[in-house]
């Protein structure tokens, strides 16, 4: 168990913040454990032949069996929102020993033997570095960024827009209950249990002590988790919410719900809008997942918004939709099909 003691000052230091570099890492545990990730199954193949023009013996080896990464790989956001190439450059600066360091750690963490790719580069740790960031530089450009990477950002923002709101109005105390099961708030102690026997040994209390803990949502995390050595800045991890909707529009895609009272008192494109809206989304995401232009989409969420069925958020350029608490009634009430 890990213990997080926040004083009043580093609570109101607390921040959010994601990683375009963490989720290029930790995509990679989508190809090495597809079952806990069936979202991103339809993206992995999309991308599967540029995949095999990669480094893939080097880029498999970075997720251990069990889906633990060398930290140095994951560093701590230096920002809310930093760039890819900002954060590959603070990768290659990392020395040489703490390299090596994680690399034995990720793997020792489960007992397996680290693969021949690392195990012939693990005392050459700088040149091991300089591979690992031209490795992940080229998946990022070839299989990432171009589509799946604006995705993925939406259902992050629409996160962190999220967690504001319920910091607004329910307090730490609401926050930290709502972020994961392995989360629990009390008497400004933040506590971690992660179920894994190697990461539950290592439990340690950490003082925040002004140095500002960052919550960091992903899409490839399957519980809580933080940095085993906690050697930096504290940080926690946490699922995202609306991860799942990574996969709408994609492939066959999910069968529609059938009409039904919502359908007949709103119309049908604003019934599906309204169910979408369980998850905040911009008005671009959206028409992105339902195939027809923004302005289309814009027009049915002013109408809906106007009728007080959406709230809306500003969250830095982009305005998120999501369903009110009037929204969330008729949904509930009016949304099943047939009798």
């Amino acid at each position: 168990m890990f213990e997080f003691r926040l004083g009043v000052d580093d609570l109101a230091a607390t921040w959010f913040g994601y990683s375009a570099l963490q989720e290029t890492v930790l995509s990679l545990r989508a190809r090495r454990r597809p079952a806990g990730y069936p979202e991103q199954q339809p993206w992995v193949a999309s991308w599967q032949g540029r995949y095999e023009t990669l480094d893939t013996v080097l880029l498999d080896s970075l997720i251990a069996p069990v889906g633990f990464v060398p930290d140095f790989l994951t560093p701590r956001p230096a920002g809310p929102r930093p760039e890819f190439a900002a954060e590959l450059a603070r990768l290659t600066a990392t020395p040489p020993e703490v390299v090596r360091a994680d690399v034995l750690a990720a793997y020792q963490g489960d007992h397996s033997a680290l693969p021949p790719v690392l195990a012939g580069l693990i005392d050459d740790p700088s040149a091991l570095t300089t591979r690992v960031a031209e490795a992940l530089e080229a998946y990022w450009a070839r299989c990432l960024s171009p589509a799946w990477w604006p995705r993925a950002r939406l259902v992050l923002e629409a996160d962190i827009a999220h967690r504001g709101r319920m910091l607004s109005e329910r307090g730490a105390e609401g926050l930290f209950a709502d972020l994961d099961a392995r989360l629990t708030w009390h008497a400004g102690v933040l506590r971690l249990v992660d179920p894994h026997p190697a990461v539950r040994a290592v439990g340690t209390t950490v003082d925040v002590a002004g140095r500002g803990l960052v919550l960091v949502p992903t899409l490839f995390g399957l519980g809580a988790q933080t940095d085993v050595t906690q050697v930096g800045p504290p940080l926690v991890c946490y699922p995202a919410r609306g991860k799942a909707t990574m996969a709408e529009g994609l492939g066959a895609g999910r069968p529609e719900q059938p009409g039904g009272p919502l359908e007949g008192l709103v119309g049908a494109p604003r019934a599906r809008l309204l169910r979408m809206l369980e998850i905040p989304a911009s008005t671009t995401e959206l028409a992105h997942r339902l195939g027809v232009t923004p302005g289309a989409v814009s027009r049915h969420l002013g109408a809906l918004a106007a009728a007080g069925l959406l709230e809306r958020t500003r969250h830095g350029r982009r305005v998120l939709y999501r369903r009110s608490g009037l929204g969330d009634a008729l949904v509930a009430g009016g949304g099943r099909g047939g009798g």
